[in-house]
């Protein structure tokens, strides 16, 4: 098998060649401190165009809720009226929401880590933190029409290319660029490779990650007015440079991304370093 040309980028030559833009920012520390940045920028930058943000958010990367609680609680940034509506979250074998308690839970990670901190008369109201409901996917549209559409998109990258819980068709079936950008705001079922490394958050245990999850769709992800995607682990060295310099395919769900005309992808230094390939 040959091994594709995309994994030798050098750091430096990164998104050459591409619409994206491309960003290098240190250490997880430092996409954490930048996803903070982010999100507070676009409420600010919202609230001069005299409108309250709407954004795409994540569980994953998570480092970033208890420094943007920080800064809301000390800026005294009123973010009643934010509207944040979390991509994704796992669910139950009857396609219900995880308890609160469990240990991949997206709605519970967000009170522990982001709501319960902050000051509540900053706190977005609680209608204003949405998750895409599992008996109404179709509610997330609706909502963003009310709103006028997303600000800003920010997310991961999956082993897989993935974005959100947007996973790759499985081997055999067949979707073109143009019908996967298309799709909406659905339950699905998780792929084998996002629930292996998912599985690393709980010990390697796979069986404690769901089979089956929620996801905001590629339709809703692709129409934010921007998106800003980060990458802050070192297996997503060889993933990224797929992103970027692969086809675009819906085989490599985040490589839609260079259709986009307002994406970024900033990713830690480590993250940039070509990957060891070499034979054992």
């Amino acid at each position: 098998m040959k091994i594709p040309d995309y994994l030798n980028v050098p750091p430096e030559r990164l998104g050459q060649g591409t619409p994206l833009q491309v960003r290098i920012s240190g250490d997880v520390q430092a996409i954490a401190r930048d996803i903070a940045e982010a999100m507070m920028a676009a409420v600010e930058q919202s609230r001069s165009a005299g409108r309250s943000a709407t954004m795409i958010v994540p569980v994953g990367p998570v480092d970033q809720y208890p420094i943007l609680a920080e800064m809301i609680n000390q800026q005294q940034s009123d973010w009643r009226d934010v509207v944040l509506i979390n991509m994704d979250e796992y669910l139950t074998d009857d396609d219900a929401w995880v308890d609160l308690d469990h240990p991949l839970g997206f709605r519970g990670y967000m009170n522990r880590k982001f709501y319960d901190l902050l000051r509540p008369d900053l706190a977005p109201r609680p209608e204003n933190r949405v998750f895409p409901d599992p008996g109404d996917p179709d509610a997330i549209r609706r909502l963003i029409d009310r709103r006028g559409g997303v600000d800003v998109c920010l997310g991961g990258i999956g082993i897989n290319g993935h974005m959100a819980f947007n996973e790759p068709p499985e081997p055999g079936e067949t979707m073109s660029v143009e019908q996967f950008a298309a799709l909406p705001t659905r339950v699905l079922s998780l792929s084998r490779e996002t629930r292996t490394i998912n599985a690393n958050t709980v010990g390697g245990e796979i069986s404690v990650v769901p089979c089956r999850a929620i996801t905001v769709g590629m339709k809703e992800i692709l129409a934010s007015r921007q998106c800003r995607f980060y990458c802050n682990r070192p297996w997503q060295r060889a993933v990224v440079r797929r992103v970027l310099h692969g086809p675009v395919t819906a085989a490599c769900p985040a490589s839609l991304l260079r259709t986009h005309g307002d994406a970024i992808v900033t990713m830690a230094d480590f993250v940039a370093e070509v990957p060891d390939i070499r034979p054992r």
